[in-house]
C-alpha cells in the first residue's frame, strides 16, 4: 500500500476514533465500511479489530476510573455465551438480513414497555444484551447501535457511558479475532507499518475527544448519541433493504 494510501486512512481513524471518543459509537462502522471497500476481506477484518481493540482500549484507560464493572462484567458473560453458541452453530447470514437486523434491533429497544427497558445494572438484561450484540459482532464485524441504546437505557453519565462500553468493545473485538481463526491466520499480509498507523491514529483520536466530552453536559451527550443512534440504524435499513431489492431483480432476470 502507498504512503499516501496509509496516511489517508490515518487521518480517516483518527477521525473515526475521535468520534467514537465522544459517543463511543459510529467511528467503527464507518471505518469498517471504508476498509471493506479498499481491502481485501480478512485484511480488512483483521486491521478494524486492530484499530477498534486500540481505540476502546485507551479510551478505556482514559476513562478507568469511570468504567462501572459490575454491568460489564454481566455483559462478558453473555458475550461467553454467544462464542460458546456461534462456535458450535458457526451460523453466519447473508448481509442484507444482518443489516436489516442491526438496524431494527435499537427500534424493537425503544418501543419495549417500560417494564422492559435496557436496564445496564440488570443481571438477566446484560447477559441477554451481551450475549446479543456478541451475536452480531460475530455475524457483521460490528456490534451496531444496540450496545448504545443499552448502556444509554441506564442512569449513567456520560463519562460512565463511554468509559463502559469501551471496555465491553475491547473484549468483544477480541473473542472477534478469536472467532476468526482463519483471518487471524492471514494476519501476515498486513502491511505493519499500516498496523502501527492505526494504533497511534485511533490513540490519537480518542485523545482529541476527551476535552469536548468532558466540556459537554448529560443532556447534549444523551440528545446527540440517541441521534446518531436513530441516523446510524436507518441507514442499516435502507442500505439492507436496498440489497435484497437489488437481489430480488437479479433473480427476476
Amino acid at each position: 500500500m502507498s504512503a499516501l494510501m496509509i496516511a489517508a486512512l490515518g487521518l480517516l481513524m483518527v477521525g473515526t476514533a475521535f468520534l467514537s471518543g465522544l459517543f463511543g459509537m459510529a467511528g467503527g462502522l464507518i471505518l469498517i465500511g471504508v476498509l471493506l471497500a479498499l481491502m481485501p476481506l480478512p485484511s480488512a477484518m483483521v486491521l478494524h479489530a486492530i484499530t477498534q481493540m486500540a481505540s476502546n482500549g485507551w479510551r478505556a484507560f482514559l476513562w478507568r476510573r469511570h468504567i462501572r464493572w459490575r454491568p460489564v462484567a454481566i455483559y462478558l458473560i453473555g458475550c461467553a455465551l454467544a462464542l460458546g453458541a456461534w462456535s458450535i452453530t458457526r451460523y453466519v447470514p447473508d448481509k442484507p438480513l444482518a443489516l436489516l437486523l442491526l438496524g431494527v434491533t435499537p427500534f424493537m429497544a425503544r418501543l419495549s414497555p417500560p417494564g422492559l427497558k435496557p436496564d445496564p445494572d440488570s443481571i438477566w438484561q446484560g447477559t441477554f444484551y451481551g450475549f446479543i450484540c456478541m451475536g452480531l459482532m460475530l455475524m457483521t464485524g460490528v456490534s451496531g447501535p444496540l450496545m448504545d441504546t443499552f448502556f444509554l437505557g441506564g442512569k449513567f453519565e456520560r463519562r460512565e457511558i463511554v468509559a463502559s462500553k469501551a471496555a465491553c468493545q475491547v473484549a468483544s473485538h477480541f473473542v472477534k479475532l478469536i472467532y476468526f481463526g482463519s483471518i487471524i491466520s492471514q494476519a501476515a499480509t498486513l502491511d505493519p507499518v499500516l498496523a502501527g498507523v492505526a494504533v497511534v491514529a485511533s490513540m490519537t483520536g480518542t485523545t482529541l475527544a476527551r476535552r469536548i466530552l468532558e466540556a459537554m453536559t448529560d443532556l447534549q451527550f444523551r440528545t446527540w448519541a440517541g441521534r446518531l443512534i436513530t441516523t446510524v440504524a436507518g441507514y442499516y435499513i435502507i442500505y439492507g433493504s436496498w440489497l435484497l431489492l437489488a437481489r430480488g431483480n437479479a433473480l427476476a432476470f
